[in-house]
Order: structure tokens, then C-alpha cells, then sequence
């Protein structure tokens, strides 16, 4: 702001003297011109005069005319005080106060001598050669009738008139510098009293560019710039109120947009990213600080996004398509473009909604898979059951031996079948939590000692021993009936695929003050690693034929899971094909809330 009052400051000055200059150079030249108009009339005079009372002879040698206005024009030059020439109508110089006629060149062609035979006055202001100062001439005819008559010229230094010039500059310029002085200080204190008000407006103004919208200018008069002040108050109110709002819908948009469970990126027209939100991010791999300004086809993504997002760009219309993407994890995403247009209708780019479909469709196949799986292990007791009742109906029924075999295979089938619906529904229930479980203290060795009882009498038939390996004093909170149904269904699984002669070992341990372990191992068939991941899906089977002939559904090991789940508990399996497996279950000592549904 000092810099803008030392500006106008200096404007002021500026004008000032460019005025005072004008103003000189006006009275320079108009005291010039009526000095030189007053000496060209007080010499026509004395022409004038001279004319009519001398004598013009016209004959006579050259050198006796030369003598004669020689002569005259020396006699002249002492009364006029002025060089007197005179010139013949073809521009000879006749004679001359100051030079040699015979020396000096032709004049017809001097501008005051052409002006004078043509206008009857010739003027002329010219250095001069030989006395090299500024002169004036001054030239009429003797007889202004006759284009050949001689002519007589006063020549006068305007030496005194530019002196005269010269005092008048000098005391322009002394008088001027004065004026400058007092105008400068005018000018600084006018600029001061301006920019005072305008600085402190500066300083607000530069407060709020730097969103300090608290800012406010003090105003303390009425005028112009106080009128200015009020207006910037004004403005730093309604930008507070403004920003306050954007802010707040900003902060508003943002949580929504970060809490979305879908990835929305929006593009504009020419093809850069605007906005991404935090799953968006997730999804493709990359940050928001990385893409947004960005042309689309610098982020290394696949060839199929790169087309969709170029095609809705170049047709602004709807697309939507599922894509597998492979980064930064295998998945299938559901994409839609979607065109945007401004308030005026005219297409600003597209808006990307991503989608995460894998679980969705993972489910979907799932789903699928146990419709055809459950319908498979229901046609084989069904068919069986069909089939041999045709056969008993046909007339086997006479053969004693033969009904009763037949009759005793329709009951195993019906009671298979009876297994299979009764671990659907079980599954069913687990699987959407419809299960509540009562959580109570459970004393693991008594529980587990118990449970070894209940499953003796098959293990017996298959002389398999059950042992147990129990750490004295430990204690669980757990559903009792889920959780024996969850030892039943191991400790079942490791009799069905362990030989005669085999052994089940039941351990429990502390592993910490929090957690408990439970396993079962056998000394069975073992179970492939390949076949391991896949181990508690529904109806999975590592040797289909042996499960079926050991009456298993298929469905204990994937209801097992879930009610560990439950448990907020976790089961894992190590196996080794011919010498056994090991199931473990961890468990929390205690859980969250007594009783959950």
C-alpha cells in the first residue's frame, strides 16, 4: 500500500508539472511570437520608409550600383540598427551592410525573398552562416507592381529575444521546482488520507482470501471508501455464512461418500478423475492423492475399465457390466456409468459405481451347489427306497428272507433319509443364527469324560479305544448341548474313518488365561492336503463311497463350524493321509454376554 500512495503521490506531481510545463511552453512561445510579430512590424515600417525616400537608379556599370547601395546600406544600418541588403529582381545583392555584395551568393531562392515579390512581405527565420546566431528577415519590393523589382531586406539577431526566452524558463523552473515541493506535500498527504482507509481494506481483503471470514474493516466515515468498508464487511459475513454451510455439506458428503460400501469415482468430460471415494480406493488399488487430476488412462488399470470409461465418455449413455479384476485382489465387480450433465443439460463426464459382487455371486453358486447337492443326497435313499418297495410290490414280498432284506434297506434308506432333512434344517438354522445358545460354566473333564461315554458303545463295535488327555481345572462358558453336539460330531467322524483296531485321543488344554484348546485325533485314513481347505463345506466328501457305506450326511463337519462360530471360537484340521488327522478347537474362556440369539 505504500508503494500505491508513493504512486499517487507521484501521479499528482506528475500532473502537476506536466500542467506548469504546458503552461510555460504556452507563455514561451506566445512572448516569442509577439516579441518577433512586434519586430517584423516596426521593420516593414522602416522598409516602408526607407522605400520612399531613396533614390533606386536602374542604370549605371555593376560596379557603381554596387558602391552606391553599398553605401546606402552602411549609411542605413546606423539609423535602423539593423543589417540593410539590397537585392535586384534576379536576386543579385546589390549592397550590404555587413559583407562584401561581390562575395555573396544569389538570393533569389531565400524564402523571404520569394515570399516577398509573391505576397509583397517576405519573412524568414534562419541561422546565418556567417555569424552564426538566429536572425530575422525581413523583405519587400521596392515596386510591389512589378515582378522584377529590386528588393530591400532588414535582417535583425534574435539574440536578445531568446535571452529574454531564457530568463523566463529559469524563473518557470525555479518557480516550478517551488511548486513541486508544495505540491508533493499536498499530494502525500491527499494520497495519505485515500489510502489509509484503502490499506486497511487490503488487509481484511487479503484476511479473507486466507479464509479468515472473522475479519472486519472499522469504518469511521461515511464516504466513498467507508461505503467500500461497509460492502467488504458485508461480503466477509455472507462468505462466513456461506463457507460455514459448504464445510458443513462437505463434511456431511464426505462421511457419506466414505461410508458407502460401494466405490464411486466420477470423471469428467475430458477424462480426469474428480472424486474417489475410500472404497474406491480399496477396490481399484489405488489412493485418491494418486489419481485425482488425473487423466483415466494413466493409472495402470485393466483394458476393460479403460474401454468402458472411454465408451460412456464418447456416448455419455448408461453402461453397466461385471468385471473380474484381478488387483490389488481377484474379485468381480459390478460397474455402472453413469452420465452427468450440468444445469444447462450439457454432458460434464461420467459417474463409476463399483460394485463388489464376488460374495454375492460366490453365495449365489454356493447356494446353487447345495439345491443340486441336496437334491442329489435325497434321489439316492429316495430312489433306493422306490425302488425296493416296486420290487416288494411286484411280488418279492412272498419271499420271506427277501422282504425282510429289502424292508431292512427301505428303513436304513428312510432313516438315512430322516439324517439327511434333520442336518439340512440343523445347518439352515445355524447357518442365519437362529440358533440361541445358553451359555453356562461347563468343567471340561467331567463334560468330555461324559460325552466319551455316550459314543463307547460305537466304538466298541469297531474295537476302536477312546482316550482322553485332560488338564485338571479347566473351565469354558459354553452352550452345553451345542457344545456336545460338536464333540459327538468330531468324535463320530474320527470313529467312522478310523479302522478296526484304531484309536481316538481326546486333549484339552489351557493356552492362556482367555483361550482353551480341544482336539481330536484319530489313527485313520487321513485326509489329502489337497482336500484339506475344503474340508467343512457342506457336503464335501474326500472318499464319497466310504462316506455313504459309513452313513455320514456330509453336512457334520460344515454344522460343526458354525457352531464353533458361535462360540466365537475356531476350528482348524491337520492331517496326514494314512496315519490320522487332528481337529482343534479353540475357545474363549469367557464370553461377551450370557445368553445370545
Amino acid at each position: 500500500m505504500n508503494s500505491f500512495r508513493n504512486r499517487l503521490t507521484l501521479i499528482m506531481i506528475v500532473l502537476v508539472a506536466l500542467s506548469v510545463s504546458a503552461a510555460g511552453l504556452i507563455m514561451a512561445k506566445t512572448f516569442k511570437d509577439s516579441h518577433i510579430h512586434a519586430l517584423e512590424e516596426s521593420m516593414i515600417r522602416e522598409m516602408r520608409i526607407i522605400v520612399s525616400k531613396m533614390d533606386w537608379p536602374e542604370s549605371g556599370s555593376k560596379e557603381e550600383l554596387l558602391d552606391y547601395y553599398t553605401k546606402e546600406a552602411l549609411a542605413l544600418k546606423q539609423n535602423a540598427d539593423a543589417r540593410v541588403t539590397f537585392i535586384a529582381g534576379d536576386g543579385t545583392v546589390l549592397g550590404d551592410s555587413d559583407h562584401d555584395p561581390a562575395t555573396m551568393e544569389n538570393h533569389a531562392t531565400r524564402a523571404e525573398i520569394v515570399e516577398a515579390h509573391k505576397d509583397g512581405v517576405g519573412l524568414a527565420i534562419r541561422k546565418s552562416e556567417t555569424l552564426t546566431q538566429n536572425l530575422l528577415y525581413v523583405a519587400i519590393p521596392v515596386d510591389a507592381s512589378n515582378p522584377a523589382s529590386p528588393v530591400i531586406r532588414l535582417s535583425m539577431s534574435l539574440k536578445d529575444v531568446e535571452q529574454s526566452i531564457t530568463q523566463l524558463w529559469a524563473a518557470l523552473i525555479g518557480w516550478l521546482l517551488l511548486l513541486f515541493a508544495a505540491a508533493g506535500l499536498i499530494s502525500y498527504k491527499i494520497a495519505q488520507s485515500l489510502t489509509l482507509p484503502l490499506e486497511q481494506i487490503t488487509n481484511v481483503a487479503k484476511r479473507i482470501t486466507k479464509m479468515d471470514y472473522k475479519a472486519r474493516v472499522k469504518v469511521r466515515k461515511r464516504d466513498e471508501i467507508g461505503e467500500l468498508g461497509h460492502a467488504i464487511n458485508a461480503m466477509a459475513e455472507s462468505l462466513q455464512i456461506q463457507m460455514n454451510r459448504i464445510q458443513r455439506n462437505e463434511s456431511q458428503l464426505e462421511t457419506v461418500l466414505d461410508n458407502m460400501i460401494n466405490g464411486i469415482v466420477m470423471i469428467d468430460r475430458s477424462g480426469r478423475f474428480l472424486l474417489m471415494n475410500r472404497r474406491a480406493e480399496e477396490v481399484l488399488g489405488f489412493s485418491a492423492r494418486e489419481l485425482v487430476g488425473r487423466h483415466y488412462t494413466e493409472a495402470k488399470q485393466q483394458y476393460e475399465l479403460s474401454q468402458m470409461i472411454q465408451e460412456g465418455l464418447t456416448n455419455g449413455k448408461l453402461i453397466r457390466d461385471e468385471i473380474t479384476f484381478y488387483f490389488p485382489e481377484e474379485r468381480l465387480l459390478e460397474l455402472n456409468l453413469v452420465p452427468v450433465h450440468s444445469e444447462n443439460g450439457e454432458f460434464a463426464g461420467v459417474l463409476l459405481v463399483l460394485q463388489d459382487v464376488t460374495a454375492v455371486r460366490r453365495l449365489e453358486r454356493v447356494r446353487s451347489e447345495f439345491v443340486a447337492n441336496v437334491s442329489h443326497e435325497l434321489k439316492t435313499p429316495i430312489a433306493a427306497v422306490k425302488g425296493f418297495a416296486e420290487t416288494l410290490l411286484s411280488g418279492g414280498v412272498k419271499d420271506e428272507e427277501t422282504a425282510r432284506s429289502f424292508l431292512q434297506i427301505i428303513f436304513d434308506e428312510s432313516d438315512r433319509l430322516n439324517r439327511l432333512i434333520g442336518d439340512i434344517l440343523e445347518l439352515s438354522k445355524v447357518e442365519s443364527r437362529r440358533v440361541p445358545l445358553v451359555f453356562s460354566p461347563i468343567e471340561i473333564d467331567a463334560f468330555i469324560d461324559k460325552t466319551v461315554q455316550v459314543i463307547a458303545a460305537q466304538a466298541e463295535k469297531k474295537a476302536i479305544s477312546v482316550e482322553t488327555d485332560l488338564e485338571e481345572g479347566l473351565y469354558v462358558e459354553a452352550d452345553e448341548d451345542r457344545l456336545r453336539q460338536i464333540m459327538m460330531n468330531l468324535l463320530a467322524n474320527g470313529i467312522s474313518y478310523t479302522p478296526e483296531g484304531g484309536k481316538v485321543l481326546v486333549r484339552a488344554r489351557s493356552l492362556d488365561e482367555d483361550h482353551i484348546a480341544i482336539s481330536i485325533s484319530d489313527t485313520g485314513i487321513g485326509i489329502p492336503k489337497k482336500d484339506l481347505p475344503r474340508i467343512f463345506e457342506r457336503f464335501y466328501r474326500v472318499d464319497k463311497a466310504r462316506s455313504r457305506s459309513s452313513g455320514g450326511t456330509g453336512l457334520g463337519l460344515s454344522i460343526v463350524k458354525h457352531l464353533v462360530e458361535l462360540h466365537k471360537g475356531t476350528i482348524t484340521v491337520t492331517s496326514e493321509v494314512g496315519e490320522g488327522s487332528t481337529f482343534t478347537i479353540v475357545l474363549p474362556v469367557l464370553q461377551e454376554s450370557a445368553i445370545t440369539g
